[in-house]
């Protein structure tokens, strides 16, 4: 059969709008509270960044001594040394790495290395909030936070339907986390002590 003018456009936008509940998509998500509990803070070692403004102490040396920004590519510029890979060590494991280094300058270095300022923490807020956009927070910041800046909540927006997405360490689909405003401001659940990190995607459904 043979559809010809405006028989064939109304026909074919039949078809797509028949077929467009089938193409929806919702993605799969983790209640905030399902999370597994990740290790308390003061259990975990900080990891130097890019961004991060850190201090290199070299026990009575003032001219082996900096403080500088870890650069994009991760590396930092120390005398003597000149540039040396940074982020994703620990303070202490870079301190090692510098004495290591350091040897061939003077006999048993003491490094001490010490995080003076952390990167900014920028996030996107998106979807039904008054002021959309990227925003640079305080760090150890959450989710209402964000929404704050954001300028909150428009009237239509889904007070459960609340989702932070998450790039996930090792690559592939990334983590969406969702949170019910109403639990956020009864500080109920774990939402209240959920974190924000950089990159997060805050979106209000």
């Amino acid at each position: 059969m043979r559809f010809h003018g405006h028989r064939s456009l109304v026909f074919v936008f039949l078809l797509a709008l028949a077929a467009a509940p089938a193409c929806k998509t919702t993605g799969e998500y983790v209640w905030v509270d399902d999370l597994p509990q990740a290790p308390r803070v003061q259990d975990r070692e900080y990891v130097i960044q890019p961004g991060d403004t850190i201090s290199v102490r070299v026990w009575g040396q003032e001219g082996m001594s900096s403080r500088g920004k870890v650069r994009p590519d991760g590396r930092i510029s120390v005398p003597f040394v000149n540039d040396i890979e940074a982020a994703g060590m620990t303070p202490a494991a870079l301190a090692k790495a510098l004495q290591g280094k350091l040897k061939d300058f003077i006999v048993n270095p003491v490094v001490t290395v010490t995080l003076d300022d952390p990167r900014p923490l920028l996030v996107s807020v998106l979807g039904e909030v008054v002021k959309p956009g990227s925003f640079v927070l305080d760090q150890n910041s959450g989710v209402l936070q964000a929404l704050a800046v954001a300028g909150g909540m428009t009237p239509f927006a889904s007070k459960d339907s609340i989702m932070v997405i998450r790039q996930r360490p090792e690559g592939g689909t990334p983590l969406r986390i969702r949170f019910s405003y109403d639990s956020l401001v009864q500080l109920k659940g774990r939402g209240a002590a959920f974190r924000l990190q950089g990159g997060d995607v805050v979106v209000v459904n």
